[in-house]
Order: structure tokens, then sequence, then C-alpha cells
């Protein structure tokens, strides 16, 4: 049985292997280098700028997490999204049900608005954050990766 629940102190392991290997796979997170857990933590997980962070458990192996947070582009009453799911179990319905335990938080919040920012050739979460009701708001063009390689990031917002 699927369970979310918010992050604990020692999932931060677990997860940084979750987000690594997407990065090491590449061609969907923006993120292209390799996280310590301690990084992953206090910049995603449980640091100051990070409103809440759920985790999607199953079996004893975490399967996901969806972290809310603030960033330096968006008024404080608009929250900043991240999901990230195990590979290999996309549309599993984790995302979905990370998404109900974070909207519910955001409005407890307080905050007006969540905002996604997704690389324009990431098909699978331009849909994903689509199918969640996000909407297009703004495109941020080429933004280069490490190679140099343009992606434009595609930002979607959530109205609450």
């Amino acid at each position: 049985m699927l369970t979310i629940r918010p992050v604990a102190p020692g999932d931060a392991a677990e997860l940084a292997d979750l987000l690594n290997a997407i990065i090491a796979r590449g061609g969907t997170t923006a993120f292209e280098t390799p996280f310590t857990p301690g990084d992953l933590d206090q910049r995603y997980l449980t640091g100051q700028t990070v409103h809440c962070c759920f985790v999607a458990e199953q079996d004893g192996q975490l399967l996901g997490f969806q972290t809310l947070g603030t960033q330096n582009f968006l008024p404080p009453e608009i929250g900043d999204i991240a999901t990230f799911t195990r590979i290999g179990i996309t549309q599993s319905g984790v995302g979905t049900a990370l998404f109900a335990a974070t909207t519910a938080r955001a409005c407890a919040l307080g905050l007006s608005a969540i905002n996604a920012t997704i690389r324009a050739d990431n098909v699978g979460g331009l849909a994903f954050y689509s199918r969640m009701g996000f909407v297009d708001h703004e495109v941020v063009p080429a933004v280069p990766l490490k190679d140099g390689t343009p992606v434009d990031r595609i930002r979607k917002r959530f109205a609450l």
C-alpha cells in the first residue's frame, strides 16, 4: 500500500540516490550535478526555504518525493514545486498522491498559487503538471545546460 508522509530526517540518503539516478539518466531534470544527502536535505527537504516535502513510500522503499519551497523569482505567496519519482515507476499515481498532500499543506500555509518550472523537452513532466491542473504561465527561453545546449523552461501555475 502506498503511504504519503512528511519527509523524515533519515530519508535524505535514499532520496539523494533516487534523484541522482534521474540526474545521471539525463533529459528531464534541470539538475545536472548530483546531490549529497546533506545538500539535498538543506535545499529541498527540510531547509529554511522549504514549505513542505512529502515522500511516497511502499513496502519500506521510497518511490518519490515532492517539495514545495520559496524561490527568489517568485513572490512569497507563491510556492515552487518539484516532483521526482523513482526511475521506472512514472504514471503509477505517486505524483498525484503527493500532489494532494502538497496542495493541502500549501492551502494551510495561505499560499495563493504553486509554480512549476519544467524543461521544455521533459514531455512527461509537462504532461504531469498539466494533468494536475497547472496552466502555462511563462517561458524562460534558451537556458543553457552545462554543455551549452539551450533548453527553454516552461513555468506553469496552479491557483489555490
